[in-house]
């Protein structure tokens, strides 16, 4: 049965000598697996621009349930990218959300809330004036939809504070949306960027060490 939906790619890896099984975030069914025929040949070397990771697409696909690799048949992109992949602070940003999103997102009840979410974040990422804080929102964010979220900064040092500066500063992050400007230090940043990761591994046992941590920490230091 074909169903129309949005999704954010998660990943791709080859197939075959021309194919590719991609793994897509959709508002309709949570994460899905597909094979996508002939992108890899000359002639359509601008259909794989479509799986990059992070791309946001409208398709229309078949759906049958407990089937573990599925197909689309139409797809299209929901919104080009101005800015990440050609500014090196939003591409690094996205390089992080992206590895995040591999390793702590699995198959979600409320996809359609958690899709959304999202779609709007890397929209919003693609036109932030003030991208340096913008991985610590997304993941307040985020852990609040996984179903462990922070309210107040005790539940991210998990008891008392031992740094009353940088538990101000937590108050202030937990508060904060997209559009809010938080004058943090790169310190700062760097401080609470541990913290946060603590606190979704404590949460997500597949978190690990995450590779992209090493390159945002030196572009936002």
């Amino acid at each position: 049965m074909l169903y129309k939906t949005r999704g954010v790619v998660f990943r791709f890896t080859r197939y075959g000598e021309t194919s590719i099984i991609v793994t897509i975030f959709t508002e309709a069914f949570g994460i899905q697996t597909y094979i996508v025929n002939g992108v890899r040949t000359k002639s359509a070397k601008n259909k794989i621009a479509l799986f990059q990771p992070l791309t946001l697409l409208e398709l229309v696909v078949y759906h049958k349930e407990n089937a573990s690799i599925l197909r689309m048949k139409e797809v299209k992109c929901l919104h080009p990218y101005h800015h990440i992949g050609r500014d090196i602070y939003k591409t690094c940003v996205g390089l992080f959300l992206n590895e995040i999103l591999n390793k702590a997102v699995r198959e979600e009840s409320h996809a359609a809330e958690l899709c959304t979410f999202l779609i709007d974040s890397l929209i919003a990422l693609d036109e932030s004036q003030e991208p340096e804080n913008f991985h610590l929102i997304f993941l307040v964010h985020l852990s609040r939809l996984l179903g462990f979220g922070a309210q107040i900064p005790a539940d991210i040092w998990g008891g008392v504070s031992p740094d009353s500066r940088i538990d101000e500063r937590l108050r202030n992050l937990l508060q904060a949306g997209y559009g809010t400007s938080l004058a943090f230090t790169g310190t700062e940043r760097q401080e609470l960027l541990t913290l946060l990761l603590r606190f979704f591994a404590a949460h997500i046992e597949s978190l690990g060490e995450l590779k992209s941590v090493a390159v945002l920490r030196e572009v936002l230091r």
